[in-house]
């Protein structure tokens, strides 16, 4: 697998697998909605050939108005159904207002979903703001800057975890930055014996 990295843009050609293809699915209805998007967490290490299984696919969207919500509800609604609530006020003022994700999965299979959440700190935004645009063959869609994606992942401390953030950080050595990796590690309070496992 080539990778093509350049300025918050990273292009790869492969086979897309199902877990892919459920993601850009989704990514591209937000898109065409205009709402502003970005996946994190498992599905960065994942999508770039990390061995392993996941149930759910986090992503974090810019805070909306329920109007605009209310339309991408209705749109979503055609072919995935919301494990929470079928009511779009409740998922926005009862969920997503007081910070609280949502998930969404493929009508009829539960497993994969999506994990949606509205900003709420300052990785969050850091996330949104500095996204890099993944390209596979000719789809798109927009992932957590890497040194974010590595230093949470070490900040969450479990085996699995630590194990996406040594991936990430071996596969993409050359083009971290790594004063802005070490940014975050202080940031989210790693521990000097967990950035050893990174092998910094």
């Amino acid at each position: 697998m080539k990778l093509f990295f350049s300025k918050n843009k990273i292009s790869m050609k492969k086979i897309l697998s199902p877990l892919d293809k459920f993601v850009f699915a989704f990514c591209k209805i937000l898109e065409k909605e205009v709402v502003k998007y970005v996946v994190v967490s498992g599905y960065v290490a994942i999508v770039f050939g990390r061995s392993r299984n996941t149930e759910d696919i986090d992503i974090l969207v810019e805070k909306i108005d329920f109007d605009k919500f209310e339309k991408l509800w209705r749109v979503l609604s055609k072919k995935y159904e919301c494990m929470n609530t079928s009511n779009a006020k409740d998922a926005y003022f009862e969920y997503l207002n007081k910070k609280t994700g949502i998930r969404f999965y493929e009508k009829g299979k539960f497993i994969p979903n999506f994990e949606f959440k509205f900003l709420k700190d300052e990785k969050d935004v850091y996330s949104l703001e500095n996204a890099i645009r993944l390209q596979i063959n000719k789809e798109s869609i927009f992932i957590s800057p890497l040194e974010l994606q590595i230093a949470y992942k070490l900040a969450l401390g479990s085996l699995r975890d630590i194990e996406d953030a040594r991936f990430l950080f071996k596969l993409f050595n050359k083009h971290v930055d790594k004063e802005e990796l070490k940014v975050w590690i202080h940031k989210l309070g790693v521990s000097k014996k967990t950035i050893k496992k990174l092998g910094v």
